[in-house]
């Protein structure tokens, strides 16, 4: 029992991302031109430590005589950065080209002595106010090679550090211990935790922007807002469930199949992996529902704003037509017209224009055009 409650300690940190959160360390150090970002060797859970930063192929090398497993985090590599990695692990030349290149959708792929995993993972933008411009989520990628012998993570984008997980990983030599395949369950639950912060994250932009479309306007009625707003809002809840969808269907795998290369006691961890990966996902496909229903609602109020407007507008043009057909009567200059000549005939017919008019306002206020 203690090896579980230290497992989830240690590859689920307890702050969650919220809006106020700061954005990753993700860059490359400047000091290194290198793509690889941390290259160490790991032997009964510790880090071994060296005195001169180990290449790859040292550090596989001490791997192959004194056991163990090495973890090699790259950021961004080129294609001839990753050439000599690529050959000195064996790694398949279909997951390498996906590695370089990226722009992946989440899957695992199974060969001969390794796995290749991609992860999307999701940084919530902080903004002040959300426009038809806004950029709520930004995605970036982690693809994964696990071995028997080696983990290498190749990173790209600019946020999804990996840098403090493997610190914590560091803290915690029993779950080190385990090999790969506990390093490949704390990236996973690591991603999943994310999904979950930027979920709630963005479900706060939904609850903001319902509230602006139903809140009430001019005389009570719901004011609406701008539909480019929730047309943006909803292009981002995309961007979101094209990163969670897909990796369902891996973790499923991972929690439930025997593999060679994930030890027993690490594999039932998956399952909690995956749980939590279907309860985003159930809830980025509500936001895109109540998204789609928001922007019917909000369509819906333009309609009847319009309705309002074309209403008022032909109430006004009735009662103006009353003077306006009573002056073309007496517009057309015949010479025998016996109202003419009437001493009271001007104020008679002012007084029945403006009673008219009157009566046709008071029937159309009562009939709520007015």
């Amino acid at each position: 029992m203690s090896m579980i409650r230290d497992l989830r300690a240690a590859v689920r940190p307890r702050p969650t991302l919220r809006k106020d959160s700061g954005s990753y360390d993700t860059t490359r150090d400047p000091a290194t031109p290198s793509a690889v970002v941390d290259c160490a060797v790991y032997r009964d859970g510790a880090r071994v430590d060296t005195r001169t930063p180990l290449t790859p192929q040292e550090a596989m090398r001490q791997v192959r005589r004194d056991g163990g497993f090495v973890w090699i985090g790259l950021h961004e590599p080129t294609e001839d950065e990753f050439a000599g990695i690529a050959r000195e692990f064996g790694l398949h030349p279909l997951a390498v080209e996906d590695a370089v290149q990226a722009h992946q959708r989440p899957k695992l792929e199974r060969y001969d002595d390794s796995l290749f995993t991609v992860f999307k993972t999701i940084h919530y933008v902080e903004h002040d106010r959300l426009t038809a411009t806004s950029e709520i989520v930004e995605t970036g990628e982690v693809m994964c090679f696990t071995g028997g012998d080696f983990f290498i993570t190749v990173r790209h984008g600019g946020q999804g550090s990996l840098r403090a997980l493997r610190h914590r990983l560091q803290d915690d030599p029993e779950l080190l211990a385990k090999g790969p395949s506990a390093v490949l369950h704390a990236i996973a639950d690591h991603v999943v935790d994310g999904y979950i912060a930027v979920a709630d994250a963005v479900q706060d932009d939904i609850e903001e922007v319902e509230t602006e479309v139903f809140s009430p306007g001019r005389k009570g009625t719901p004011r609406g807002t701008d539909a480019g707003q929730i047309y943006q809002l909803k292009r981002e809840v995309l961007e979101f469930k094209r990163a969670v969808s897909p990796l369902l269907r891996p973790m499923q795998l991972l929690s439930e199949r025997p593999m060679r290369l994930i030890d027993p006691d690490i594999q039932k961890y998956f399952r909690d992996v995956a749980d939590h990966l279907a309860r985003v996902q159930e809830q980025v496909l509500g936001f895109d529902e109540l998204l789609n229903s928001i922007l019917q609602a909000n369509l819906a109020q333009a309609s009847v704003a319009q309705n309002e407007d074309m209403r008022k507008i032909t109430s006004w043009a009735a009662i103006v037509a009353v003077p306006t057909m009573v002056c073309g009567v007496y517009g057309m200059n015949f010479e025998y017209m016996p109202e003419l000549h009437a001493r009271y005939g001007y104020p008679v017919v002012m007084g029945i224009t403006v009673g008219l008019c009157l009566s046709i306002h008071r029937i159309l206020k009562r009939n709520g055009w007015l």
